[in-house]
């Protein structure tokens, strides 16, 4: 005998309901794809995930989920750092190099080296060079990548510096 021939489809609905409910996020942290650096890698984003501030650009720590020792955030919405990315083509563009690329410059803040790129929807994103593993820091929408991405590779660059060595990330 069938069981869901004899069923009203209106009892499955409160119970597909209840168990999307039970499911549901109720805090505010962002979702993230989590890195998967290689084993050496992991090991220095590691050590930066340990060093990392509580506070960055006045704003509370709130990692997102998944949590993982290769993602941090901060605020709400939420900064975001990935450690252990795969270096972005911009990275290797000549026309960066030669500061004929418009939405991406290199630069350096407090020792640390950084590739800022402005991303489609007009956000700014940042990625370490010249370190054993890409660090990322995604600014939030409406933060200005001259004042308060400033701030925020500023406040970084100590324990960027202090976890993740100078020298070649990995080609991957």
């Amino acid at each position: 005998m069938n069981f869901f021939r004899h069923r009203p489809l209106g009892l499955l609905a409160p119970a597909l309901l209840i168990a999307a409910a039970g499911c549901s996020t109720t805090d505010d942290s962002a979702a993230v794809a989590v890195p998967r650096p290689d084993a050496k890698t992991a090991g220095v984003c590691r050590d930066l995930h340990r060093v990392l501030p509580q506070k960055l650009d006045g704003r509370g720590r709130n990692d997102p989920d998944p949590r993982s020792a290769y993602t941090a955030g901060w605020g709400n919405p939420a900064i975001i750092l990935r450690c252990g990315v795969v270096r972005p083509p911009k990275m290797v563009d000549p026309k960066v190099a030669e500061g004929g690329d418009p939405d991406a410059v290199a630069g350096g803040v407090n020792g640390v080296d950084w590739l800022m790129e402005k991303q489609k929807d007009g956000t700014w994103r940042f990625t370490t060079a010249g370190r054993t593993a890409y660090v990322q820091v995604s600014l939030v929408d409406g933060m200005s990548a001259q004042d308060e991405g400033t701030s925020v590779l500023t406040e970084l660059a100590a324990p960027v510096r202090k976890a993740i060595p100078e020298g070649i990330a990995s080609m991957r």
